[in-house]
């Protein structure tokens, strides 16, 4: 099993819109982005900080997906 490491927001973003997320709207440092199928998660955007493993873990979790799923569109 692949760990996750840390990973810059844009970069989550970028992968989510792969799936198909778009963003709804952005309050303050947090986007919020929903698929067209109900699935919906919360990224925060702080410029030069990475998102940590534990975070990662949510975000993936908020899109029903696997660790290696996700890993696999971002390689």
């Amino acid at each position: 099993m692949t760990r996750l490491r840390p990973l810059p927001s844009r970069k989550v973003i970028k992968i989510l819109e792969k799936l198909g997320f778009q963003r709804v709207r952005q309050k303050g440092s947090h986007l919020f982005l929903r698929h067209p199928d109900g699935r919906t998660t919360l990224v925060p955007i702080h410029r030069g900080d990475e998102l940590g493993p534990g975070l990662l873990k949510e975000i993936i979790k908020d899109c029903k997906l696997t660790r290696e799923e996700f890993l696999s569109l971002f390689d």
